[in-house]
């Protein structure tokens, strides 16, 4: 059972204290977005949203994107249900368009050590797109363990667990508005 308020959420012994308002969350995304419509204007990229975690931020993302896009989803599995990665990935749900020769914009929830990054980096290079590029709302510097570029970030926030707006613990929690961090 669970204790939620607006400034503090409790999971059985655990308190996670109100770390990013949803009022400020939206608007770095409309930033983020804004930047994005600029960087390419004129194309027509696919954002490439990784299932479960990135679906809030992602239709907040191309809801503000300004120029005509396409989006389709991966999803990976490296937590379970757990609080720290497992270490290995799989591939859970494939692209359903073909990318070959298109622009595309990777769109996470969070980077933590950037196993994932990687992984989709090695897969996606087999299909031979025109460019790739990575936007995260989260990316916790210190935690990165892969040599990944994240070239559009949200916030860098602390090597702590966080839950809220996509992000989970054992898959609740992810339609919370605001993202609560560990105390």
């Amino acid at each position: 059972m669970s204790e939620i308020s607006k400034d503090k959420i409790v999971v059985g012994k655990e308190v996670f204290s109100e770390y990013l308002s949803e009022k400020t969350i939206q608007s770095r995304i409309k930033e983020l977005a804004d930047t994005i419509s600029k960087d390419y204007e004129g194309k027509v990229p696919v954002f490439i949203g990784v299932l479960n975690g990135s679906f809030i931020f992602m239709s907040d993302l191309v809801k503000n994107i300004g120029i005509d896009c396409e989006i389709d989803f991966f999803k990976l599995s490296s937590y379970g249900d757990e609080k720290i990665s497992s270490g290995n990935v799989k591939l859970v749900k494939e692209l359903n368009c073909d990318v070959n020769g298109r622009d595309l914009i990777i769109v996470e929830d969070i980077v933590d050590s950037g196993l994932s990054i990687k992984f989709i980096e090695e897969l996606i290079s087999t299909h031979h797109p025109m460019s790739m590029k990575v936007v995260s709302l989260l990316v916790k510097p210190n935690s990165l363990r892969y040599d990944v570029k994240i070239d559009y970030i949200g916030f860098e926030i602390p090597s702590k667990f966080v839950i809220g707006f996509g992000l989970d613990y054992a898959q609740k929690y992810r339609n919370l508005r605001s993202i609560y961090m560990l105390s």
